[in-house]
């Protein structure tokens, strides 16, 4: 059987062939997953057409974008939309995210997928010296706006309350109003600084351990308003702990951690963590394959699914681990869910051609590429833009 190949680039600067393996065996589930609640934070498509310039609004492939979404639900998986995977705060601001929400809410509708959306403050000036009150009513109305469009909400953490917060008493204060005010339990989301440095010191402190107790003080106070908390720190130790001391409040975990999801998610017999999740954009049929096999009960057949992406999700997620966006719609494109590698803001270019052959090869190796032809050809482009044949 000939297999497809390509060139690739080496550290060294020389170059060198790769055979790709056979296309991914993983399909739509035949049933509803049950025992997780896995939610894919999303990507968007750029239109290649348009100005996507770093200091340009966001101009977006509404088809392709929209496609991709029920593409995730059709694996049985749940949307995460207008976060952090979809650009937000980095080329992608509120006025697009409204019309993103607005649209994939109604998507949702009509398909019965699972919709969470991110609210944040990102509607007041970019570094303004806001006040807090300027900063949960920004909070009210992206709150407000998502529930209008039936969808659960995702309360991001804000970079002006980041700014803004001389203490944990400031966190106690925003978060319990605007938790005072949502109609339905949201997600609270803790990002760290590795994806985002506008973050440091949230909660209060830089000392995680200081910041952790006040996150669970507002969780734990506002449980009933709380759906589950996702916990972006690349710390499994420290989600371990919070997914216990918050167990007793029927508080769900989500975990955000790229590295060590397959384990958290697994849970150790007693807690398990749900899953939300950049990577799960990127290996959206392995992860639902893998919770199918959790299902069954077949921890093996999980475990022999999922250690494969995990090298993948390292390499996308490297530092600056900001760029990771660029890693997950490479994938995309290789595997034909888009016509182009163009990103808002002009991102593409975030990462090195070498990069963008690690994520080949390890998609690969996972089993991951639809069709390794069409992978093959699409990287071959790639590759001709820098001059190699």
């Amino acid at each position: 059987m000939v297999r497809a190949a390509v060139t690739l680039p080496r550290e060294d600067g020389t170059l060198s062939r790769y055979e790709l393996g056979p296309a991914s065996p993983f399909g739509a589930p035949g049933v509803a997953l049950r025992t997780r609640v896995a939610y894919a934070a999303v990507h968007v498509v750029a239109d290649p057409l348009a100005e996507n310039t770093p200091d340009s609004v966001a101009h977006l492939d509404w088809d392709a974008t929209l496609a991709y979404r029920r593409y995730l639900w059709s694996l049985g998986l749940a949307v995460a939309e207008a976060m952090d995977t979809a650009q937000r705060g980095m080329g992608l601001d509120w006025d697009a995210c409204r019309e993103l929400i607005r649209r994939t809410a109604a998507e949702a509708r009509c398909a019965g997928g699972r919709l969470a959306c991110g609210a944040n403050t990102d509607q007041l000036p970019a570094g303004a010296r806001v006040g807090l009150d300027e900063i949960q009513g920004a909070y009210d109305e992206q709150c407000a706006f998502i529930e209008d469009e039936g969808a659960a909400v995702v309360l991001m953490a804000s970079r002006h309350l980041a700014s803004r917060a001389r203490g944990p008493e400031d966190y106690l204060r925003v978060y319990g109003q605007v938790l005072s005010r949502v109609r339905r339990p949201v997600i609270i989301h803790w990002l760290g600084e590795m994806f985002d440095p506008q973050l440091a010191g949230y909660w209060g402190s830089h000392d995680l351990d200081a910041a952790t107790r006040t996150f669970v003080e507002i969780v734990s106070e506002h449980a009933p308003k709380i759906d589950g908390v996702k916990i972006s720190l690349l710390d499994r130790g420290r989600e371990v702990d919070v997914r216990g001391r918050l167990h007793a409040a029927g508080v769900r975990v989500y975990t955000g951690d790229d590295f060590h999801y397959p384990e958290l998610i697994r849970g150790d017999g007693r807690l398990h963590s749900h899953a939300l999740l950049g990577i799960f954009d990127a290996i959206a049929p392995a992860a639902s394959a893998a919770i199918q096999a959790l299902d069954r009960g077949d921890t093996d057949a999980y475990e022999a699914i999922l250690a494969p992406t995990v090298p993948l999700a390292r390499h996308i997620f490297q530092i600056p681990t900001c760029h990771y966006k660029t890693g997950v719609v490479f994938l995309a494109y290789l595997n034909g869910h888009q016509s182009h590698f163009r990103m808002v803001g002009g991102l593409e270019s975030a990462r090195s051609v070498g990069h963008l052959a690690g994520i080949l090869v390890l998609a690969d190796r996972a089993r991951l590429l639809r069709d390794p032809e069409l992978a093959a050809d699409r990287f071959r482009r790639v590759m001709a833009v820098v001059g190699v044949d």
